[in-house]
């Protein structure tokens, strides 16, 4: 089965050839590459390229995260392997440490996962509304080390998607893995990402 993750990327800020820093941005379920660029828009820095890929039928995987491994495939390893190969394509030009993994919801998720399953230097990791991938239980002995890589995953408290327990339990293990993580727990706040979210990236694309 050939799964179109990726066939269409949209891009923002600078051309990748002159960008000094970079990041991929992935989106939500039901959502667009378009969508997820407006964080670009809003934390803009200068010398950076944004690069989003549009998800088949909108969905990087078909269950929700907590699923069994099993049932997302073989959409989630079509998911990874596309990250892996924009990844790949940006790190010809820009340097693994400028470079930041960012996703919201599903996107988050994904995110989060890729970047345990490649622990490595990075500029920066961020999971909005997001968790790790599996159900409760699932085994997190990755391999590698983020070597301080700054590590930024911001919820609600009350997600309908995302149950507080496993953005914690997503931060510790970056924190096992070498990260320097932030997590974040917003009282009530709805399904969606909110301006002190929005400031604390803008800090770390700055640190850049």
């Amino acid at each position: 089965m050939s799964i179109a993750h990726g066939e269409r990327t949209v891009h923002a800020g600078e051309p990748l050839r002159a960008a000094r820093a970079a990041m991929i941005l992935l989106h939500g379920r039901g959502a667009t590459a378009e969508d997820i660029l407006t964080i670009a828009s809003e934390i803009q820095q200068p010398g950076w390229a944004y690069v989003a890929p549009q998800a088949a039928g909108s969905a990087w995987y078909p269950n929700p995260f907590t699923a069994p491994l099993e049932r997302n495939e073989p959409y989630l390893s079509a998911a990874l392997d596309t990250v892996s190969k924009l990844f790949a394509q940006i790190s010809e030009t820009v340097p693994a440490e400028r470079i930041v993994v960012l996703g919201f919801s599903q996107g988050g998720c994904l995110a989060l996962e890729w970047a345990a399953r490649h622990a490595q230097r990075l500029g920066g990791v961020v999971g909005l509304s997001a968790g790790l991938i599996g159900p409760d239980g699932t085994r997190r002995d990755y391999g590698g080390d983020f070597d301080g890589t700054p590590v930024f995953l911001g919820c609600s408290d009350v997600d309908p998607y995302i149950r507080k327990e496993r953005v914690i339990e997503s931060g510790q293990v970056f924190d096992k893995l070498g990260a320097k993580v932030t997590v974040r727990l917003y009282p009530g706040m709805a399904h969606t990402v909110s301006g002190d979210e929005l400031e604390l990236v803008r800090e770390l694309v700055a640190s850049i």
